[in-house]
């Protein structure tokens, strides 16, 4: 009895790489599209002054001044709190629906900026959309 051993061909390992650099570029392209960049900077910011001496005398416009604490006063008269529905109420008595009246807003350099919001975003839902911004004029 004769045993022939045959010798079995022996193929030859590899990896394919392809598909793995093809899983590594969607990886990164996904990481680029999700990744957000924020800029965190330290900027001074000085506020600007004007040079024209432009003046709104119109006698319908609506003078509203923010102090820094973010109190609220209305031509002259000061509300009793800063909710929206007190200022709402205080705006409904001095702007007349419709008019073409400016709001006149006046702020403190330190007045939050949230309180300003508030004032233009309460004027714009009130519909109107004449608002200008008080500054001190350049004394140069």
């Amino acid at each position: 009895m004769s045993l022939n051993f045959r010798r079995t061909q022996e193929e030859e390992v590899s990896i394919n790489l392809t598909p793995l650099i093809d899983v590594v570029f969607l990886l990164l392209i996904f990481f680029m599209v999700t990744t957000t960049f924020t800029r965190e900077t330290q900027l001074e910011v000085e506020l600007p002054q004007v040079q024209s001496d432009q003046m709104i005398t119109d006698d319908r416009r609506v003078d509203v001044v923010l102090d820094a604490s973010g109190a609220i006063e209305i031509n002259g008269e000061m509300l009793i709190n800063t909710q929206l529905s007190t200022l709402r109420r205080a705006l409904e008595t001095v702007l007349e629906p419709g008019s073409d009246q400016v709001v006149v807003i006046t702020t403190d350099q330190q007045t939050p900026s949230q309180s300003l919001l508030n004032v233009m975003d309460v004027v714009g839902q009130m519909g109107h959309s004449r608002i200008a911004f008080s500054a001190q004029i350049d004394s140069e």
